[in-house]
């Protein structure tokens, strides 16, 4: 009977060292460019570029843009630009090519960073 309630006790404390970190799950964004605009209008395109925000992930939690690299951290469906020039800058990942920055309130804001295809550089 001991031997049950040890198993059992010990079976539970293993279970809550594989608990998520705090904000999610550790993950990676796929490795490519993302281009980033603000919404248009309807009598125009439908995306304002804006270049300045472009940026390339490149290998592990990596990113570079035309101004330098850094690093990111991702956890669950949050962006972190951890270091470099985008130091600070928060996301909200949307899907897997899909992100929303975030505002300062926490909302997401109107800028939106999609993957690089053949039809968006």
């Amino acid at each position: 009977m001991f031997r049950r309630v040890v198993l059992a006790a010990t079976l539970l404390s293993a279970g809550s060292a594989l608990e998520a970190a705090p904000g999610g799950m550790l993950g990676v964004l796929p490795l490519g460019g993302y281009v980033c605009e603000l919404p248009g209008d309807a009598l125009g395109p439908t995306g304002d570029r804006q270049p300045e925000f472009d940026f390339t992930v490149t290998h592990s939690s990596s990113y570079r843009t035309a101004t330098g690299a850094g690093t990111y951290l991702l956890t669950g469906d949050r962006l972190t630009f951890t270091s470099g020039p985008f130091y600070g800058m928060k996301y909200h990942r949307l899907s897997e090519g899909f992100l929303r920055r975030t505002e300062a309130d926490g909302s997401d804001g109107p800028l939106r960073c999609v993957r690089a295809t053949a039809n968006n550089r």
